[in-house]
């Protein structure tokens, strides 16, 4: 019988990055769309490693198979980390991109280039059944521009420079972001430990 994996997230996005990583292992990969009933998890913790492993384990428990949930978001160094897990819904409850870059852009005037480093945090969790939940965090980093540019992506991408490419991160094909995202930088620590979680717990 095949293994299975949940991945607990709707956006059709992310159930193909992690498809592509789970089925190399074996792994079929079911997400949230696959399940009857929708299971709401409130995002009430201190930091991006308590909110993904709650959604992980409340699902898990609730399915009793392996589930793989994430929880991502921006910390800026002048602005002390923020906006951080609050990160989707800075500029209110609507959770709007375009509200959400203007508040950072505002909450950023006057402070220097050299003084506007960040950067994108992807936690990823996993809840075996076996009752043990796992953690790995990815990081991206860049500075916020004093303007929006580019295209593609979504969220805080238009403001986020990219340094060593000399782009915004909105400015990155899906295949560029896909190397070098946050999200991805916590796949490649995780196949790290994949084997090893994955022999004992699944």
């Amino acid at each position: 019988m095949n293994k299975e994996i949940f991945i607990a997230t709707r956006n059709k996005g992310k159930i193909a990055e992690f498809k592509a990583f789970f089925q190399q292992k074996g792994l079929t990969v079911k997400s949230l769309l696959d399940l009857p009933e929708e299971i709401d998890v409130v995002e009430d913790g201190n930091t991006f490693e308590d909110n993904a492993m709650k959604k992980a384990e409340t699902i898990g428990k609730r399915i009793g198979k392996a589930v793989l949930a994430d929880d991502s978001g921006l910390e800026v160094d002048a602005l002390n980390g923020k906006p951080g897990i609050f990160s989707a819904r800075y500029a209110g409850e609507a959770k709007s991109d375009e509200a959400n870059n203007k508040k950072l852009l505002t909450e950023l005037s006057g402070v220097p280039d050299k003084d506007r480093t960040a950067r994108f945090v992807c936690a990823l969790a996993i809840y075996f059944p076996t009752g043990k939940v796992k953690t790995v965090r990815g990081t991206c980093d860049g500075i916020i521009s004093q303007t929006l540019e580019g295209d593609h992506g979504f969220g805080y991408d238009p403001l986020f420079y990219l340094p060593q490419l000399d782009k915004m991160m909105a400015e990155l094909t899906k295949e560029e972001k896909n190397k070098l995202s946050h999200r991805a930088n916590a796949l490649v620590k995780l196949a790290d430990y994949w084997e090893e979680w994955s022999k004992e717990n699944i």
